[in-house]
């Protein structure tokens, strides 16, 4: 088929619109309110989501060492869930008390589903866990995420015991409660709990061990079922229960042969239990909280969530009680948003009225003014139909489709222009000169479209990035060519003058010809010297390969969100109150941010992971003179003056890619942690001397101090000394043991087994406790155990 007759062809559906100018109306209304009702439903977010389908497994198992952890529940959750459909990797990492395995699936796996038959794998394997190990929990988000909010609540009347029972009853189940929030992270609680403190002296002195107590005190919780008696009228259930609820009636509890109470050996209290972490929030003590968002999730939508849910807990926690948002990541989203909504908006303007510019012809430009609106809005009907959302991308997609969508509209208009100055009339002009340019405007839609779809097939997490990009601007610039060929002749019919287009005079018009008339030069320069044109074009071209290799690459340029993290990391053996003092120092050179109004919050973790966390949410972007980036730099400087620590400044980025900001990473895989280690070095060492790869790190470091208590088994038993009880002994008489849980008014308290009166301060100590013989006396532990300190990884990793 010819040019020609394609363009008849044209020229008749040109001839429908301008004879049916209902028609063209109403196909385009339609296309406007497509648009528009996409634009009230769909998803609003900041950036298309690249990140695959994850879920993390979490398993507690209390003062196992890392390596016991690695072996008896990390390598068994992971060989539960590897054959679970759809897994592309699994990484974990062990540490002590914990384990945290994160799967990552392929890109069309549904994240429920696969929760779903995650957790069925992970039931066939709870019974063969170690006793003491807590159910494996899974959760909707990367290991390694970050919170996207962080709140604090805070109370100057009630004690910490009682907000940390209302923030764990009500707060937590509320905000867990937000469609898209995957964990509700929870710092500072001290949860109130029954201390047994033994007296090991007194404990010896009447021949009972620490095996004995628990034994007396695992009756705590009786409440168990009796049956029923039957009578000829009615029936009455039974129920046998023993309550102790009062530290009086646990000292009432008889101890070993009955004669002794337990109150002669122990001591019971009921207070708040020491925490393993604290905050401040702004100045003041409190519990924190972090909201974890869902993998593939939307963190606007969560915001607007915690926002309202906020807001009404407010209302209806106890007189005194706080709950306020410390950060909010969705704040930057919201105004990055807002930045290109403008953009989009100023280049409507700008676009509209370089058109009248040239044109000098206000009839004239209503065709592309009101076709740009329309393209636009049915390119957004096209990103809900796709199921995109409306994100930073697609915002640019629509900002660079705004300058496109004009195109088709200018071309139709101005042949219709040129055969009105033929001496058409209006009609015959806008039929004629559609129709000769339909197959030019087709074809240029059709190379446009085939231009940018491309983008949408990347692969990789660049792939996902663009793949809305692509379509959203062939969307639009497809859509541009139905417009401008079904309301461009109508319109120009219609609207147009016999003047139209003809304006040439006063300034605009000496300008235009001005430069007309040194375009015409130029050309004729360029057409009598085309072998020098072609040598500044390849002059240019090999300048431009020569730029590009030298040129900064990054998936996202640096950002101010507002937000600044400093990660402070204290030595492994550093105590909560070693890290709340220098966290406290470093609080104190951020306080003058805060008084500048540089700062608008402050949020302050101390004890998360061997160190702490801070939160320096900044003020608006008009609000302040700096950028972020520059007091990040200064903030920099100022962490170098904290000593014992060592502090890093870190501002976030947007794209949120697991593992990304940290550079190049790989592992090296294997089953000797020593020989793995080696070799880890072993090519650090090699990237070092290399000079190219900057600072290279390896995550492996024998830091954490660890002392190995190796129990003789033959020298035991020769002493009849029972090795099953010793751990219990031992964690009783260090750090503490759980040995129960009690219920008083539906609440459950735990019941720990403590010793103050001899704290174990020193490794010598471990060698002078005491164990039973089996005829009865008392020997010191160092008589069947030795203790070896060495130094071990606080974590280890699989790949």
């Amino acid at each position: 088929m010819s040019i020609e007759t394609k363009n008849e062809r044209g020229g008749v559906l040109a001839t429908l619109f301008v004879r049916r100018p209902v028609m063209a109306v109403v196909v385009n209304a339609l296309i406007m309110v497509a648009g528009l009702a996409a634009l009230l439903g769909i998803e609003v977010r900041e950036l298309p989501s690249v990140e695959r389908p994850v879920l993390s497994i979490s398993t507690s198992f209390p003062g196992a060492a890392a390596e016991t952890v690695d072996r008896e529940i990390t390598a068994v959750v992971e060989g539960a869930v590897a054959r679970v459909q759809g897994v592309s990797a699994i990484s974990s990492s062990s540490s002590v008390g914990s384990s945290r395995v994160t799967l990552e699936f392929s890109e069309s796996t549904n994240l429920d589903i696969a929760t779903s038959d995650v957790r069925d794998a992970l039931s066939r394997v709870n019974r063969g866990l170690p006793e003491g190990a807590e159910e494996p929990t899974i959760f909707k988000a990367d290991s390694d995420a970050q919170a996207i909010i962080q709140l604090a609540v805070t109370s100057d009347t009630m004690p910490i015991a009682e907000l940390t029972e209302i923030v764990e009853d009500v707060v937590v189940e509320r905000l867990g409660a937000i469609e898209g929030v995957a964990e509700v992270q929870v710092y500072g609680t001290r949860q109130s709990s029954f201390d047994i403190d033994v007296d090991p002296v007194k404990l010896a002195s009447r021949g009972l061990t620490v095996a004995d107590i628990r034994s007396a005190v695992s009756t705590i919780a009786l409440d168990a079922p009796a049956g029923s008696i039957n009578g000829p009228n009615q029936n009455i259930s039974v129920r046998a229960i023993s309550e102790v609820a009062e530290p009086a009636d646990f000292e009432r509890l008889p101890v070993g042969n009955g004669r002794t109470l337990l109150g002669d050996v122990a001591t019971v209290v009921f207070d708040a239990a020491a925490s393993t972490s604290s905050i401040r929030a702004d100045g003041r003590p409190g519990i924190g909280l972090g909201i974890v968002r869902q993998a593939q999730s939307n963190t606007i939508a969560i915001s607007e969530g915690v926002h309202a849910a906020v807001a009404t807990l407010n209302e209806t926690l106890p007189a005194g009680v706080n709950v306020l948002i410390s950060s909010d990541d969705a704040i930057f989203i919201e105004g990055a948003l807002h930045e290109v909504e403008i953009a989009l908006i100023v280049s409507l303007v700008v676009v509209v009225a370089i058109i009248y510019l040239f044109l000098l012809d206000w009839r004239a430009v209503i065709v592309p003014a009101i076709s740009m609106p329309i393209a636009l809005l049915g390119a957004v009907a096209g990103m809900y139909a796709a199921g995109f959302s409306l994100n930073i991308i697609t915002l640019l997609a629509l900002v660079l489709a705004t300058g496109l969508v004009v195109d088709d509209a200018i071309v139709v208009l101005e042949n219709i222009v040129r055969r009105k100055h033929m001496g058409a009339g209006p009609r015959a002009a806008a039929v004629l000169g559609t129709q000769e340019v339909f197959f030019a405007v087709v074809a240029t839609t059709l190379t446009l479209a085939a231009v940018f779809v491309p983008l949408s097939f990347l692969e990789g997490q660049t792939g996902q990035l663009f793949r809305e990009f692509g379509f959203t601007l062939a969307i639009a610039v497809l859509l541009s060519s139905v417009v401008a060929l079904s309301m461009g002749p109508m319109i120009a019919s219609r609207f147009l003058k016999e003047d139209s287009g003809k304006g040439g005079h006063g300034i605009i018009g000496g300008f235009g010809r001005a430069f007309g008339k040194f375009y015409r030069v130029t050309l004729g320069i360029a057409l009598r010297n085309p072998i020098v044109v072609l040598l500044i074009a390849a002059l240019f071209a090999g300048s431009a390969y020569f730029v590009f290799g030298n040129l900064r690459q990054e998936i996202t340029p640096p950002e101010d969100r507002s937000v600044i993290n400093i990660g402070v990391s204290a030595p492994n053996t550093a105590s909560l109150d070693f890290v709340r003092t220098r966290l406290g120092q470093v609080e104190a050179m951020l306080q003058p941010y805060l008084e500048s109004g540089e700062a608008t919050s402050l949020f302050v973790l101390s004890g998360w992971g061997n160190g702490g966390n801070m939160t320096l949410t900044l003020a608006p972007w008009d609000e302040r003179e700096r950028s972020q980036a520059q007091i990040a730099t200064e903030i920099t400087g100022l962490m170098a003056q904290v000593p014992g620590v060592r502090a890093s400044v870190r501002q976030g980025n947007s794209l949120g890619i697991r593992g990304g900001g940290s550079g190049l990473q790989f592992a090296v895989a294997g089953s000797d942690y020593t020989v793995l280690a080696e070799t880890a070095y072993t090519i650090a060492d090699a990237l070092q001397e290399d000079g190219r790869f900057g600072r290279v790190s390896v995550a492996f470091d024998t830091s954490q101090p660890q002392l190995t208590l190796t129990v003789d088994r033959a020298r035991a038993n020769a002493l009849g000394i029972d090795i099953n009880g010793l751990a219990t002994t031992m964690q009783a008489m260090i750090d503490g043991a759980n040995v129960g849980n009690v219920f008083i008014n539906d609440t459950s308290y735990s019941v720990r087994m403590v010793s103050t009166t001899n704290p174990v301060n020193d490794p010598r100590d471990l060698e002078n406790l005491f164990v039973r013989t089996g005829d009865g006396r008392y020997v010191p532990m160092s008589t069947i155990a030795t203790i070896e300190e060495s130094a071990v990884p606080p974590s280890l990793r699989r790949e």
